[in-house]
């Protein structure tokens, strides 16, 4: 296979059957009577795997708060004989657990913050759980005690001999702005980690490989003078009249920015009353753009529209990052194993009751661009680049990583929805969160089982990054914003 380095996709020669042939090896019968050792076993503790997504959904605790949710998985996993070191990276909420010994080292990724003021029902109808409360709206209820099922089941034919090697369980704290998994990555938590494995929540079942934007984030803070608006304005200098001519001159930005990239914003705070001259202002930018290099050289030209700001209003200025990730490195090899798992493992079924409550949140959706019935397909084994971001990008350049996405929410709607917070708390939910934990627990299996698979992996991987990459975060050394959701 003739790999280059100039894209992450551009060792990509092969159809789906040819990749199958080249990297994957037919499963020998053993292989076969591990993988359905761990469908039982995730089969068999269905039951509280569904107890622990259900609990973490109604705890809905935010970023770096999800103190209950990682205490309830810590939990667990010393219960199942895993060690768990807690507080890792100075996160109180962070922690890994682990079992066996020596190599291969497959990390499973568990996530289990939501996000603010999107509390549901299970329920077709917009009605809030909490009112004012925050909500599951990207399934990480789901992504976490999916990935934990999997860790448990891998780590049963540990016990038993099975298999050989170590399985972890990363509990990630804060994907949602807060860039938990960069502060980890920094940290070293994942330095020996052979292969890193993940899933997350979706309307769909796909496992091909799919990059994502690099993304980062800051609070540009501006500090004027206050005044009387009416008796003397001219005393005055107005903190919103900067964070509006920092926002006039990034939206003239955009022109002149590549058409692949991304700048959003809001105004976080703006002043108190009219008629006073506002003493501070501030507003919350992300930049966003597959390339993490052209992020930082964007946000650096961000900098330059908040100094101008502020020196044409005579305010002062200065910024906070506040998160930071890289784009998906994704690993052709590893994807390959995980789509052949997840077409064995198949797709969700729904049942008549179940049917009944897809059909009627399915009126809800805003152009829906996928139809009922799809959530029982596999998507095609397609290379992809997505639009949004996550933290899961640092680790992908730290360790070859796959993931896939199973259909946990109905056919069409999105993540980060009131729809999708009503579904992740439903037994459809269950349904695809349990596939996932197969799909994870029988890619692990095949990797222990098979070294030549991670080497190949490893050496796509190294190809991808370059001779010459090094690992700097986005975010700088700042210390993890433990209170940004407050």
């Amino acid at each position: 296979m003739t790999m280059k380095k100039s894209t992450p996709f551009s060792h990509i020669k092969f159809s789906c059957c040819t990749l199958l042939c080249c990297l994957v090896a037919f499963p020998t019968s053993n292989a076969n009577e591990v993988k359905n050792k761990l469908q039982a076993s995730i089969d068999r503790d269905a039951e509280e795997s569904i107890e622990i997504a259900q609990t973490i959904w109604d705890l809905a605790e935010l970023g770096y708060q999800e103190f209950e949710s990682s205490k309830l998985l810590q939990q667990k996993a010393k219960e199942a004989g895993f060690t768990v070191e807690t507080a890792v990276a100075d996160i109180p909420t962070a922690f890994v657990a682990s079992y066996g010994s020596g190599q291969p080292i497959i990390g499973i990724l568990g996530e289990f913050d939501a996000l603010p003021g999107l509390s549901q029902k299970v329920s077709q109808h917009r009605e809030a759980h909490i009112k004012g409360g925050a909500g599951h709206a990207c399934g990480h209820n789901l992504f976490a005690a999916g990935s934990w099922a999997a860790a448990k089941a891998i780590k049963e034919q540990i016990a038993n001999g099975t298999l050989s090697g170590t399985i972890r369980f990363y509990g990630t704290p804060a994907e949602e702005g807060g860039a938990g998994k960069v502060y980890m990555a920094r940290s070293g938590v994942f330095d020996d980690v052979d292969v890193m494995l993940h899933w997350h929540p979706a309307g769909f079942n796909d496992a091909s490989p799919r990059s994502t934007n690099a993304n980062k984030g800051a609070k540009f803070r501006f500090h004027g003078i206050p005044a009387h608006a009416a008796l003397s304005p001219e005393k005055g200098r107005s903190a919103l009249d900067a964070v509006e001519a920092m926002n006039f001159m990034a939206n003239l930005m955009r022109e002149h920015v590549p058409e692949s990239s991304r700048i959003h914003y809001v105004i976080t705070q703006g002043g108190e009353a009219p008629n006073v001259v506002p003493e501070f202002a501030e507003v919350f930018y992300y930049i966003r753009h597959p390339d993490f290099k052209t992020v930082q050289e964007l946000f650096d030209r961000l900098v330059l529209t908040a100094q101008a700001a502020a020196m044409g209003t005579e305010t002062k200025m200065d910024f906070e990052v506040i998160n930071g990730s890289y784009n998906i490195l994704p690993n052709t090899t590893l994807s390959q194993i995980t789509y052949n798992n997840l077409v064995e493992v198949g797709g969700v079924t729904y049942n008549a009751d179940e049917q009944k409550f897809a059909e009627e949140l399915y009126t809800t959706l805003y152009k829906p661009d996928a139809k009922l019935g799809s959530q029982e397909q596999i998507r095609p084994f397609v290379p992809s680049a997505g639009r949004a971001s996550s933290d899961v990008g640092d680790v992908s350049w730290q360790v070859p990583t796959a993931g896939l996405t199973t259909a946990c929410l109905i056919p069409g709607s999105y993540l980060h929805t009131w729809q999708a917070v009503a579904a992740g708390g439903s037994s459809i939910a269950h349904k695809g969160m349990l596939n996932a934990s197969k799909v994870l627990a029988m890619t692990a299996a095949e990797l222990m089982q098979n070294p030549d698979l991670i080497a190949a992996a490893r050496e796509e991987w190294e190809a991808d990054r370059g001779e010459d990459f090094k690992y700097v975060p986005l975010l700088g050394d700042r210390d993890p914003p433990l209170d940004y959701r407050k």
